[in-house]
């Protein structure tokens, strides 16, 4: 199994983005589109030359907050780790467990 330096290493040598980096900008370039904070990045898998994302949004805020809206948001990104294409994928309350 490759160590993170290992997979980093690579991700230079080939001119993508590590994947930390990706996953910041994922959810910094969604939240000044959206104008909401993103709650957290579920997932980030390198796709092509760039990157695929999933971005958890709190998209309507309610007390208690377990039931408030949220909303998945796939986001691409290119080999820089900009962002080229954004999608809502899914919404849900989050106190609910995923039915899917």
């Amino acid at each position: 199994m490759a160590t993170s330096a290992q997979e980093n290493g690579r991700e230079r040598e080939s001119g993508r983005a590590p994947v930390v980096v990706a996953m910041r900008k994922a959810a910094d370039q969604l939240a000044e589109l959206l104008g909401i904070a993103p709650d957290t990045v579920s997932a980030v898998e390198p796709r092509g030359d760039g990157w695929l994302a999933k971005v958890e949004v709190v998209e309507v805020e309610r007390v208690p907050d377990t039931t408030s809206v949220m909303a998945t948001y796939r986001v691409e990104l290119d080999a820089r780790g900009d962002l080229v294409g954004y999608e809502r994928t899914h919404r849900y309350v989050r106190g609910r467990t995923d039915g899917r």
